[in-house]
């Protein structure tokens, strides 16, 4: 079935948290039936205009490093059946990269990203709203490991930008957020029964008549 208006679902939680995690269980599920996941961090704005040793100091947890005017139109562009040309950001550079990704139209969008719920523009997109709520702990292991591994970072350096950044910012911007969240999940993808239950939401919607 083909839905005049695609579901939108929104997948916000701290750094760490196991969002991506939600994220890829319920895709997983429902890849072979139209589903597209949009990630807020690809929408870090361009900053091939300044110096690399500028483009350093970017604090990637604050609201205005992301490009959240083209985010909201590219959702608008989904949401009316029409493809879009997703940016692709290079975190060794740190501004965004020349190429790009087509994604085509989607029986349901799934936006995630650290601050997905904090624009109000955004949030009025939503149909549903999660936020994955995990302890603090765990959130800057999976943080270590995940910059170690992935963007070639040394310990020292992912400690201090989190005590220095992530934690303030977290605190600030992230953690309000939880409030315009329909549903919280605690533990991100280890919360198996949350996962399911969702999945069976998304799944009733899928199959109903209702044009969303």
């Amino acid at each position: 079935m083909t839905f005049k208006r695609p579901l939108v679902i929104g997948i916000a939680g701290g750094s760490g948290s196991g969002k991506t995690s939600v994220t890829k269980a319920i895709y997983d599920v429902y890849k072979e039936k139209s589903v597209v996941v949009i990630e807020q961090d690809y929408y870090y704005k361009d900053q091939s205009h300044l110096k690399f040793e500028d483009r350093l100091a970017t604090n990637y947890d604050h609201p205005l490093a992301f490009d959240t005017d083209l985010l909201i139109e590219h959702i608008h562009q989904l949401l009316n059946r029409q493809s879009i040309e997703k940016p692709i950001y290079d975190y060794t550079l740190h501004t965004r990269a020349p190429q790009k990704i087509v994604i085509e139209p989607q029986d349901v969008i799934i936006l995630e990203g650290i601050l997905v719920l904090e624009d109000m523009r955004l949030r009025e997109l939503m149909d549903i709203k999660l936020f994955v709520d995990t302890d603090s702990d765990l959130r800057i292991i999976r943080r270590i490991l995940r910059d170690i591994n992935e963007r070639d970072r040394s310990i020292e350096s992912v400690v201090e930008q989190y005590l220095s950044v992530v934690r303030p910012m977290h605190n600030q911007f992230i953690e309000p957020t939880k409030r315009y969240a329909d549903i919280i999940i605690p533990e991100g993808g280890q919360n198996q029964v949350a996962i399911d239950l969702m999945v069976t939401k998304i799944k009733t919607i899928l199959e109903s008549d209702i044009i969303v």
